[in-house]
């Protein structure tokens, strides 16, 4: 079991969505809370709803995509508070685009900052945890970590990759008393939708016709999510998948690995968005 109660948590990506929900859960278990966004107004709501808990907790401005940033921020937590207990890697963002329409630019925005920013917070915060013989390491991957998905290529890309580290990780600290654990959610009532890069040539109302589409599948709130990630980590779970749409997923590519895209993309849409892929979903 992974205590949490009096432990200094980080979470990133806080201002909304999971991270509130893992950040809040993390509170009213006793957590002490180093939370960190883009995001100042969202930021702040999520450190006063804290602190309505009752829980300390500290905000700090951050793009996880900022190697030198991170590892200030790092060490401006061992500095200040001795050093993380808890890490959560949950920081992320979506590109929505055809690959033979997804530009460089674009695939490097992902995975800099959904990849490379899980990078950054383990290997910033893990010699903290080891100094201290103890620790938990969460890395928030996707269902589209499991299974790969039409006008995703980005996403999946950088979803699987944080799979692929997580669970290296995880082998590597066997027989540590640092745990490793890898988060899988299916549809959570998130604005990720409507914060992603879509195609310069989509209409306007196609974020919106997007995010309805998206917002229909979602299947869990941020706070049950926020709930589901914290029993996972208090039990030590290696795997934690999100909704029963995400364990189904999960079962579906064991059962057919190759050919689940069969039942899955029929009308060739893209379950992020609910529409069409067209190529007229993206940037």
């Amino acid at each position: 079991m992974t205590e949490i109660k009096g432990k200094l948590a980080i979470v990133t990506g806080a201002a909304s969505g999971i991270g509130r929900g893992t950040a809040l859960e993390l509170a009213r278990r006793g957590a002490r809370l180093a939370i960190s966004d883009l995001d100042r107004a969202g930021l702040a709501e999520t450190a006063k709803r804290i602190e309505a808990i009752g829980a300390p907790v500290t905000t700090y401005l951050l793009d996880v995509a900022d190697r030198d940033a991170v590892y200030a921020f790092a060490q401006e937590i061992e500095t200040t508070h001795g050093g993380a207990d808890i890490v959560v890697n949950n920081a992320g963002v979506a590109q929505i685009a055809r690959v033979d329409e997804l530009t460089y630019e674009d695939f490097e925005w992902v995975m800099n900052i959904d990849f490379w920013g899980m990078v950054y917070g383990t290997k910033a915060f893990l010699p903290q945890m080891q100094a201290k013989g103890a620790g938990h390491i969460v890395n928030v991957s996707s269902v589209f970590g499991i299974i790969s998905v039409p006008t995703q290529a980005a996403y999946n890309s950088a979803k699987f990759a944080i799979r692929g580290f997580t669970e290296a990780l995880r082998h590597e600290m066997k027989g540590t008393q640092i745990k490793v654990s890898c988060v899988h959610p299916g549809g959570i009532k998130t604005n990720i939708v409507r914060n992603a890069r879509f195609l310069q040539s989509t209409q306007a109302t196609a974020r919106e016709d997007a995010a309805s589409g998206f917002d229909k599948l979602a299947m869990t709130t941020p706070e049950k999510a926020g709930r589901v990630i914290v029993n996972g980590i208090a039990k030590n779970k290696p795997r934690i998948l999100i909704g029963i749409d995400a364990k189904i997923i999960d079962w579906m590519q064991r059962l057919m690995p190759v050919s689940y895209g069969r039942i899955m993309f029929r009308g060739e849409g893209s379950p992020l968005t609910g529409q069409a892929d067209t190529g007229e979903t993206a940037q």
